[in-house]
């Protein structure tokens, strides 16, 4: 269901800010650092999942100084809702790009992990030289699925409806460089 934008206005006026804007900009940092320590000879393809790993992937990717190829993929369970539905295939990694190669998936958050061990599936049958996942968020919870894990995680969060660095709340809000949590939610 979607929001209006007087209705986002209000959400965001309530919310708390649990990682401000400066917390997020070191926890780049700290990706961007790990990644180049293991990629920067390896002529990694790094995978983007659209659309809330637009900003983690930009962010972290211009940290990087070494030559690297950059791609996307888009899998969703929300579609601007607030809970997770099914997973759709909106664009399907390309095999032709992973095959062989080093492959690094940029996403916003690991909550429950379904998207993420679907896409893991997915890049797998394509035969990677090696495949790892970096989030900027991780949630603190137990409901993570089997296999539902990142190499690089830059926060950890506790369990609420979050939104901010590419994070939505019904689809809005994804350019905050902060992260918020919903009230009640």
């Amino acid at each position: 269901m979607s929001a209006s934008p007087e209705h986002a206005l209000e959400v965001l006026r309530e919310a708390d800010c649990l990682v401000p804007e400066a917390t997020v900009t070191a926890a780049y940092e700290h990706l961007a650092t790990a990644i180049a320590a293991d990629y920067e000879k390896l002529d990694p393809l790094i995978l983007c999942v659209m659309n809330g790993g637009l900003n983690a992937t930009a962010q972290i990717t211009e940290r990087l100084r070494f030559p690297l190829q950059l791609d996307y993929l888009h899998a969703s369970r929300y579609r601007g809702a607030t809970s997770g539905g099914g997973l759709v295939w909106k664009v399907q990694p390309r095999p032709e790009r992973i095959s062989g190669r080093h492959v690094l998936v940029i996403d916003d958050i690991l909550d429950e992990g379904n998207t993420l061990v679907a896409i893991r599936e997915a890049i797998s049958e394509f035969k990677p030289a090696s495949l790892r996942v970096a989030v900027l968020v991780k949630k603190l919870h137990e409901r993570r699925v089997p296999d539902a894990f990142a190499e690089y995680v830059g926060l950890e969060v506790e369990d609420r409806y979050i939104f901010g660095c590419g994070m939505d709340y019904k689809e809005y809000w994804r350019q905050l460089p902060a992260i918020y949590a919903v009230k009640g939610l």
